[in-house]
């Protein structure tokens, strides 16, 4: 994920690096490294990726954030063979119902092992209304005046502007329904789901602690998601069953859904202009 200029690698598992070199993403474009839990499909890339870190000479910090419960794992990946290592690793290990490191914001999740769901937020702004400054007379260097101070000359930033929600992306892997669920995707412009069940095997994911494309577009649906990513497809169900996912989330979810493919490049929605 490109967010505000910055590389997010998500749960990276085994073959990241070869699907990096696909991708054209190198080890510099890394500043962040967000691990959910550490079950082995979430986690066992994290070597090659450090030390390709290292040896490319890395030059800027890159945060790591995972699990506290599972730093023993940590500790055997960061460290899984020899290497000359590097020192621009900077370690989150996160606990507690909810994290917050900016601008992430972490929440515990319900799966066999500790797991959390991530949330980039933006902070909110406000969209400058080019007819209200021409109504004002505003021009120029005023209006740089106007947003740093929230006024010129009488007239306020809220007379010229109008609210600017800031973007908001909610990655969501092993888990069963639950609140953390529905709180990190609230109002989410993008939301990447896992969905590693249909409905038919609802109980197995229950037992095994993972979600349904239904329920996943339940929450979709009740959140208000602008674009909806499914992934985590269990390995159960073949290429021809792909459309059987889709069914089930438009029982509940009819905005924008995407079955997650190898490579995709998947766009941030554009922002929602503001009403005037």
């Amino acid at each position: 994920m490109r967010w505000d200029g910055q590389g997010v690698l998500f749960d990276p598992g085994e073959g990241t690096q070869r699907q990096m070199s696909l991708a054209g993403v190198s080890a510099h474009d890394i500043d962040w490294i967000f691990v959910t839990h550490f079950h082995g499909d979430h986690c066992l890339g994290l070597p090659g990726v450090i030390q390709r870190i290292a040896r490319d000479g890395v030059p800027h910090p890159v945060h790591a954030v995972f699990p506290a419960s599972g730093e023993h794992y940590w500790r055997r990946l960061r460290h899984a063979s020899a290497f000359a290592d590097t020192d621009v690793l900077v370690e989150y290990p996160i606990s507690g119902e909810v994290a917050q490191i900016p601008p992430v914001t972490a929440m515990r999740l319900s799966h066999p092992v500790e797991s959390y769901g991530y949330r980039l937020q933006e902070p909110s702004g406000r969209r400058m209304l080019p007819d209200k400054l021409e109504e004002y007379g505003i021009r120029g260097p005023e209006i740089g005046e106007l947003q740093r101070t929230g006024s010129v000359r009488g007239v306020r930033l809220e007379q010229c502007s109008a609210p600017r929600p800031g973007q908001s992306m909610a990655f969501v892997m092993d888990t069963r329904l639950c609140d953390a669920v529905f709180a990190l995707a609230d109002g989410a412009d993008l939301l990447v789901i896992e969905s590693t069940f249909l409905s038919a095997e609802a109980a197995l994911a229950r037992e095994y602690g993972h979600l349904t494309a239904l329920e996943a577009g339940l929450v979709a649906a009740r959140c208000g998601v602008r674009r909806l990513v499914l992934t985590h497809f269990s390995e159960r169900y073949g290429a021809a069953e792909e459309p059987l996912f889709l069914e089930e989330v438009r029982r509940a979810y009819d905005g924008e859904v995407i079955l997650a493919q190898d490579l995709m490049r998947v766009p941030v929605p554009r922002r929602q202009k503001a009403a005037k």
